[in-house]
């Protein structure tokens, strides 16, 4: 638990406190966000704010994580980096690299398109791959690896066998779909960073249930047959407390934006979590805020080609509501809150499969 809370609060320290150095010097190389024509036109007083905040999210999820295992060497029980948090760090850096290409492409040629399709699919592709192939190895003592060839809600659904190819195939349809769908959220204020905290801190609940419940270490019916919880619990910690600490810059109006650096890495993260903690299914109703907006730009599209006719008034719908009348402030907190409720639900839902598992 103690490192838990480091994590989190090394992760919070490092990210408030480097996101307005980050802010003086990209502001000063002049490395703003260009704002596309075709947006809601408040939008355009944004055009020239600093981009590519995301290294501070990024910088501080490090630090949180290897500040508290070093800081955990001296403390009773404590473990040391595993092969699941370091499996999900490293598809988080990597999808965050993709994102600072994107980033910088943008800044550099001035405009709101940076990586072609293809491009960032084949980052994000080699980056998924990597992760499926490594995440069937290091196999623990317990004989569990940090992925699971078989398909997971709140543990392994035993019948719905994935085999190692599907399963690899599999990780890259996350992976895209997550990222993709965080980059997509992160059009408002704050609003990806804020929707990512509460995320972030359901998974810490439950990787530390899955700890505390784990088959290794307490045998029985209900428990968790995950490799290394507390480790991704440990990681989450961070991811959060980064969030929050950037959220204090990037909320409205906005000092700073993530960029692609930080929502593909966000999103990577999710992915990495959803194998990693066997809650590929659940993570859909969690991060269901994310799922929405990913779902309206599908909508929008499909139903415009098929039609020529609009279901939104903008896609991703967070738009639909400023072009409605909406404040910015109040979809954003409006959202956040939808956030927190699908969050909410999300957790009342692993509850109580261990209930029933526990009852069975």
């Amino acid at each position: 638990m103690i490192q838990i809370l480091l994590a989190a609060g090394i992760a919070l320290a490092v990210s408030i406190m480097l996101t307005p150095i980050l802010i003086k010097a990209f502001s000063k190389q002049g490395f703003g966000q260009e704002i596309r024509t075709e947006g809601p036109a408040s939008h355009q007083a944004k055009r020239g704010t600093p981009t590519m905040g995301g290294v501070a999210i990024l910088t501080g999820i490090w630090a949180g994580y290897l500040g508290s295992h070093l800081i955990g060497l001296g403390m009773d029980n404590a473990e040391g980096p595993s092969a699941s948090g370091l499996l999900v760090l490293g598809l988080t850096t990597a999808l965050g690299g993709v994102g600072f290409l994107d980033d910088f492409i943008k800044i550099r040629k001035q405009r709101n398109l940076g990586l072609n399709k293809t491009a960032k699919l084949v980052g994000q592709f080699v980056a998924a791959i990597a992760f499926g192939i490594l995440a069937l190895q290091f196999r623990g003592d317990d004989g569990l690896t940090p992925g699971s060839v078989h398909l997971s809600y709140v543990r392994d659904i035993a019948t719905v066998s994935l085999g190692s190819v599907v399963f690899i195939a599999f990780c890259y349809l996350l992976v895209s779909a997550w990222s993709n769908a965080v980059n997509l959220t992160d059009g408002l204020d704050g609003l990806a960073a804020g929707a990512m905290s509460f995320v972030l801190g359901a998974y810490v609940i439950i990787t530390f249930w899955q700890f505390r419940y784990s088959c290794e270490t307490n045998p029985g019916k209900g428990c968790y047959d995950v490799r290394d919880p507390l480790d991704l619990a440990v990681l989450c910690a961070a991811g959060a407390g980064a969030c929050i600490g950037f959220l204090w810059w990037n909320a409205a109006p906005a000092k700073i934006f993530m960029g692609d650096t930080g929502s593909l890495a966000l999103g990577g993260m999710l992915a990495g979590l959803s194998i990693t903690t066997s809650t590929e299914l659940l993570m859909v109703v969690i991060g269901a805020l994310f799922v929405a907006e990913a779902a309206s730009v599908v909508i929008q599209v499909a139903v415009f080609r098929s039609s020529r006719r609009r279901v939104f008034r903008m896609a991703p719908f967070h738009h639909h509501f400023e072009l409605a009348g909406w404040a910015e402030t109040t979809v954003i907190i409006r959202f956040w809150l939808l956030a927190a409720i699908a969050s909410a639900i999300g957790l009342a839902l692993f509850y109580s499969e261990y209930l029933a598992a526990l009852g069975g």
